[in-house]
């Protein structure tokens, strides 16, 4: 299972660089979708894709079951940083389990939308009794976890979760996790944001996820120069990913 683990967020970060050259393609004129279905399904057109796919399936599913387990047996003695500690593992572990599931998807031959199931997910709730509510609330808490992972990138806490080396690969390693968190949290926060105005405007098309909000992105001032910086940022966090395979404290 650790080794799983390990080849978990090897992939992981296979999908982010992936994510940030198709962000940096989209803002110099690509219409592809900037998230994991563009990614995966980048991977499932090229030689030997299927295998990649696979392992991505496997890897990212093994690493979903080992946070989800850990949150429960690793025990501290403060309640309520063992409460806080579940939900947050909890969430990043259910989180893995989604995208392996895409993955499975790619790798059985057909293929998914993010966007347009998250567009379809969001109109079915905005049409229901407190349905805004409840995408307004989902949108504050992604926008939550994108300041978290700002947090944690410009504060450096994410050396916490690794064993950090010595020498001149320390400094490539913490360079590559602060960038790397800083740029996927401004992207979360501007998901979290979409997903608030359309619980306020009722508009599901606002809602369709990391796509919608990396193509947000360029549509703003310098907005081709700030995707870029988004999408090397991206790529930062896909080679902390390599890094953080290794050096996991697992």
């Amino acid at each position: 299972m650790r080794f799983l683990a390990r080849t978990g967020f090897a992939v992981s970060g296979l999908l982010h660089i992936l994510i940030g050259f198709i962000a940096i393609s989209v803002a110099l004129g690509s219409g592809r979708e900037a998230d994991q279905t563009g990614a995966l399904g980048q991977l499932a057109s090229t030689p030997g894709g299927v295998f990649v796919l696979w392992t991505i399936t496997v890897g990212l599913a093994a690493l979903g079951v080992w946070l989800i387990l850990g949150a429960f047996l690793v025990s501290t003695g403060d309640p309520k940083k063992r409460t806080s500690r579940i939900v947050s593992e909890v969430a990043k572990g259910a989180f893995y389990l989604v995208v392996a599931g895409t993955a499975f998807t790619f790798a059985r031959g057909s293929s998914t939308s993010t966007a347009s199931r998250s567009r379809n997910a969001s109109a079915g709730l905005l049409a229901a009794p407190g349905g805004p509510a409840i995408v307004m609330l989902f949108g504050l808490i992604v926008f939550g976890i994108g300041i978290f992972f700002v947090a944690k990138g410009a504060s450096r806490r994410f050396t916490r979760d690794i064993r950090v080396p010595t020498g001149p690969s320390s400094t490539a390693v913490i360079s590559l996790g602060v960038f790397g968190y800083v740029a996927t949290g401004v992207s979360l926060g501007v998901v979290g944001v979409l997903f608030a105005i359309a619980a306020f405007t009722f508009d599901p098309s606002k809602a369709t996820g990391l796509d919608s909000g990396l193509k947000t992105l360029a549509t703003l001032p310098f907005g081709q120069v700030i995707l870029i910086i988004v999408g090397a940022g991206f790529i930062a966090y896909g080679l902390y990913g390599f890094a953080r395979a290794r050096l996991a404290r697992l």
